[in-house]
């Protein structure tokens, strides 16, 4: 019997005093490569686009019940009128639409509670400040899932006077008339 026990554990390290190498067993293969998470987009904020100037963003986590999570991902959300609000030193997104489950009884969700937002501690603090200052807000640009879990792409952002939203909208019309122009060229 020791003679087999010998034999399987020959090349673990049971030889060597007669215990098993259990770290060489726990470490994970190497040259497997990490999958990369697919991300799923839900909704985009296209009024930030348009209503606002984006100076700085970042990826953030949200805590979702199950039957806000179904709902996302049946891609039911409104993200038009929400903003970043910090409070006590943690964030929270507010005036997301979220519909509620169809398919959910008595634990479904408010459509628009406030929602916490998953950041470390000095991104709350760097974040919090900028809004401090005067004409910068937060606000969301994107809801989508990242592997499982979903994520918030929030930005600060400064306000748009009406001259600057009529000179982005002629901007993108000569880029538009442009770009048309340079493929009946190549046809």
């Amino acid at each position: 019997m020791a003679a087999n026990f010998q034999a399987l554990g020959a090349g673990s390290g049971a030889a060597r005093g007669g215990r098993v190498d259990s770290l060489a067993l726990m470490k994970p293969a190497e040259g497997r490569p990490k999958k990369a998470a697919v991300v799923k987009p839900v909704a985009q904020n296209k009024k930030a686009f348009h209503e606002y100037f984006i100076d700085d963003r970042t990826e953030a986590g949200l805590v979702l019940t199950g039957t806000e999570v179904k709902s996302l991902r049946g891609g039911r959300v409104q993200l038009k009128d929400s903003y970043v609000q910090f409070r006590e030193g943690e964030a929270f997104l507010v005036n997301a639409h979220i519909s509620a489950y169809a398919a959910g009884s008595w634990t479904n969700h408010l459509p628009e509670r406030d929602r916490k937002l998953l950041l470390h501690k000095r991104e709350v603090d760097r974040w919090a400040g900028a809004v401090a200052t005067k004409g910068v807000t937060c606000v969301p640009l994107s809801l989508y899932f990242k592997g499982s879990h979903a994520k918030v792409e929030i930005a600060l952002v400064k306000g748009k006077q009406l001259h600057d939203k009529r000179n982005a909208i002629r901007d993108r019309d000569l880029k538009r008339e442009a770009d048309r122009d340079m493929r009946n060229r190549r046809e």
